[in-house]
C-alpha cells in the first residue's frame, strides 16, 4: 500500500524518504505537504488505493517552502482544484518557485555530509498560486478544526499543524526527524531558532505526529516529543 494507515481518515505517503499526510473527511481531503517536484504520480496513486480521484482533495496545507515539500504543490493544483495554503513569510517563494533562502547544518557530520553532497539539487519549482496566508495561532475549519503553530528555524515560515483528533495529531514538518528515534533534521536556516520552535511543540497533547522525514509515531507521542526535547535542552 503506499497510502500507510496512521488512524481512520489519515493517512501517511512517502516518495523519495519525504512524507506527505492526507486527510480523508466526508467532504473532501486535505493534503499536507506534496513532495519533491516528481511526487504527483505518487500521491494520485495513493488516492486510487482509497478510491479517491484527484479532485477528491480539497485543500493542500504546505509546511514550508523548501523544494522537497512544495515540490509538486502546482501540479497537483493543477490536478485537484485545490486552495493552496502556506505561511506568509515563505508564500513569495512557493509563488516564485525559487529563491530559497541558504540552509546550514546541523552540528554533526552526518548533517554536514547530506548538506553537501546531498541536499539542496534541486534550485526551481514549478510556481504555485497560494491562496491562503497562514499566520500563527490560526485555526483552519477544516477537518474540525486544525491549528496552525508557527516554528521557524528550520525555514524561516515553517509551521506545524495540530489536529485535535485521535487523540491529538501533531504534524511536525522539519522541526526534527524520526529515523528510528528522533533526531535534529538535516539543515536549518537558523538552529538556535529552530531549537526555541521545538518548545512550542512539547506544550501540545498529542497521540500522534507525523514528520517531513522518517517513520510516524503512532501512540504517546507527545510524551515522546517533551522527552527528547528535554534531553537536547540539557545538554
Amino acid at each position: 500500500m503506499i497510502a500507510q494507515k496512521m488512524a481512520d481518515g489519515l493517512y501517511m505517503i512517502s516518495h523519495k524518504r519525504v512524507n506527505m499526510f492526507l486527510i480523508v473527511q466526508p467532504d473532501g481531503c486535505i493534503l499536507i505537504d506534496t513532495g519533491f517536484p516528481d511526487s504527483a504520480d505518487t500521491v494520485v496513486a495513493a488516492l486510487a488505493e482509497l478510491g479517491k480521484k484527484p479532485t477528491d482533495i480539497r485543500h493542500i496545507l504546505l509546511t514550508h517552502n523548501h523544494p522537497d515539500h512544495i515540490g509538486s504543490a502546482a501540479v497537483l493544483q493543477k490536478l485537484t482544484g485545490a486552495e493552496v495554503y502556506i505561511h506568509d513569510l515563505d508564500a513569495p517563494i512557493a509563488k516564485a518557485g525559487g529563491g530559497f533562502r541558504p540552509v546550514y547544518p546541523a552540528p554533526g557530520l552526518l548533517n554536514w555530509l547530506m548538506k553537501k553532497f546531498v541536499l539542496g539539487k534541486v534550485r526551481q519549482v514549478d510556481p504555485v498560486r497560494i491562496d491562503h496566508r497562514l499566520t500563527d495561532s490560526q485555526i483552519l475549519p477544516l477537518a474540525g478544526g486544525i491549528t496552525v503553530i508557527h516554528v521557524p528555524g528550520h525555514c524561516l515560515g515553517q509551521v506545524a499543524f495540530f489536529w485535535p483528533q485521535h487523540g491529538g495529531v501533531l504534524f511536525a514538518a522539519d522541526t526534527c526527524m524520526n529515523l528510528g528515534r528522533l533526531v535534529w533534521a538535516f539543515v536549518y536556516e537558523d538552529f538556535a531558532e529552530g531549537k526555541r520552535s521545538l518548545q512550542k511543540l512539547t506544550k501540545l497533547d498529542c497521540q500522534m505526529a507525523g514528520f517531513g522525514h522518517g517513520n510516524a509515531i503512532i501512540t504517546g507521542a507527545g510524551a515522546q516529543f517533551r522527552a527528547w526535547v528535554t534531553g537536547q535542552s540539557s545538554r
